[in-house]
């Protein structure tokens, strides 16, 4: 069976302390709150510019290298297959 990437997404149980629990694999791991930040936005079907324009709304911050930081995280993502290898957010 084939899971889409939003199914995948939506079904990752992401506590309010930043716990994630991916019910495909049974891994569990903590994100910071950059990395819940990114996660809902996700989780809500924000792109990648929608994840940095979130980035910059909740953390009142203009960095240039966002961009850099939210590539490096969806990576991660995919480099635990969180995400498959072919997702483009």
């Amino acid at each position: 069976m084939t899971v889409s990437v939003e199914q995948k997404l939506k079904d990752l149980a992401v506590s309010e302390s930043g716990f994630v629990f991916d019910p495909y694999s049974g891994a569990t791991f903590s994100v910071n709150a950059t990395g819940l930040c990114l996660l809902e936005g996700m989780k809500s079907g924000l792109d990648r510019n929608g994840l940095i324009e979130r980035l910059e709304e909740s953390f009142d911050v203009e960095d240039a290298e966002l961009g850099r930081d939210v590539d490096e995280f969806l990576e991660l993502l995919r480099h635990h297959a969180i995400l498959p290898a072919a997702a483009r957010i």
